[in-house]
């Protein structure tokens, strides 16, 4: 006997509202964990490969980039950006290269900036575009901004850069502190008879600007020519050492979702961070992964394990599903640390341009 319209509706309403019921109460996949048991819930995406800067420690002089068509457009970087977020990612840096020099960088972030589930969008820059775009990139949603910063002296930040104009930088952090951000934090990378002693002046210049900083140690990534790695290494304690002749530091438990461990300056505003991956390994917490300006997915900055997710978003576009599903298979390749040596030629051959910080 056919089944009437009215008792067809009945059926179809009734088995819609009893799967919605079941799907509310299943787990759902709104936290990436590795096979470690980390959270991660921190992306960092990387715009360009492309830079305004050469610093030796990062790059070659003579670097080759990628052709336009080998990266993510930004409409496929906010789209991946967005599985992240619905995947339980609360916190994107946008890095480069320099991401300033994309064009259309502002209008991602703004894009960014808008997305439903994000509490916390940063950026990484070396502050050559900053004098002109900071009160911008704070009004698209951009909360702390981090610069780098690796000497206050004109003719070292040349020789350190190759091309940066240390006058147009510091235009731009006043910029930033003019624009008012929730934090603002100055990076400086610390080689050994390169920069090692103006450690305090950098601080200096910090607690001046009412501002944070953090010391890295140099990572190796990709083949350097103009220094030895291992000769230029200046580890975290001794740079604490150095700092605490002029300083009153005090240890505070202060995390900004990255790997610094941080001391406040007795007397002032400023926080002073240690990124140390070599003499403190911080893999045991890490809660991130990179997207790469290609669409790589690195699981580990010292590693090469990845996905290349630019291969899923162009194969199947505007597949959100298929999209998370190789996202979170991804979590299982995620390895337990990296094994950097400073002694031996670097095993990741990318460099950090490429990486994306």
């Amino acid at each position: 006997m056919p089944v009437s319209r009215q008792c067809k509706s009945l059926w179809y309403y009734f088995y819609s509202d009893f799967f919605q019921k079941l799907m509310t109460h299943l787990p759902q996949a709104s936290q990436l964990i590795d096979r470690f048991g980390r959270t991660v819930n921190y992306l960092r995406v990387s715009i360009t490969d492309r830079c305004d800067f050469r610093c030796l420690y990062c790059m070659a002089e003579d670097m080759v980039f990628l052709p336009r068509g080998q990266i993510l457009s930004l409409e496929e970087i906010h789209f991946i950006s967005q599985a992240f977020v619905e995947l339980g990612v609360s916190k994107i840096r946008i890095t480069g290269g320099e991401p300033l020099v994309r064009n259309g960088a502002l209008g991602l972030l703004q894009q960014l900036g808008q997305l439903s589930g994000l509490d916390e969008l940063v950026i990484t820059t070396n502050g050559s575009q900053l004098a002109s775009m900071a009160a911008d990139i704070k009004a698209a949603g951009v909360k702390r901004i981090n610069i780098s910063l690796d000497t206050l002296d004109a003719d070292k930040f040349k020789q350190l850069t190759r091309t940066g104009d240390l006058a147009q930088v510091l235009k731009g952090i006043d910029a930033a502190i003019a624009a008012d951000f929730q934090r603002i934090k100055i990076n400086a990378v610390i080689l050994k008879n390169r920069n090692h002693q103006e450690v305090g002046d950098l601080v200096q210049f910090a607690v001046d600007k009412a501002i944070d900083i953090s010391f890295i140690e140099e990572m190796p990534l990709g083949v350097v020519d103009q220094h030895n790695r291992a000769e230029a290494y200046y580890p975290s304690h001794l740079i604490k050492q150095d700092l605490q002749q002029r300083f009153d530091l005090v240890a505070i438990a202060d995390k900004t979702g990255g790997p610094s461990d941080y001391c406040q300056v007795v007397g002032s505003q400023t926080r002073v961070g240690f990124i140390s991956p070599h003499s403190a390994n911080f893999c045991s917490s890490c809660n991130r992964v990179r997207l790469t300006a290609e669409g790589r997915l690195l699981l580990c900055l010292g590693n090469e394990d990845s996905v290349d997710l630019k291969a899923v978003v162009r194969q199947y576009p505007n597949d959100m599903a298929r999209l998370k599903q190789a996202i979170i298979e991804a979590m299982q390749i995620k390895p337990e640390r990296h094994y950097f040596d400073l002694n031996e030629q670097p095993i990741i051959m990318r460099h950090m341009n490429a990486t994306g910080g």
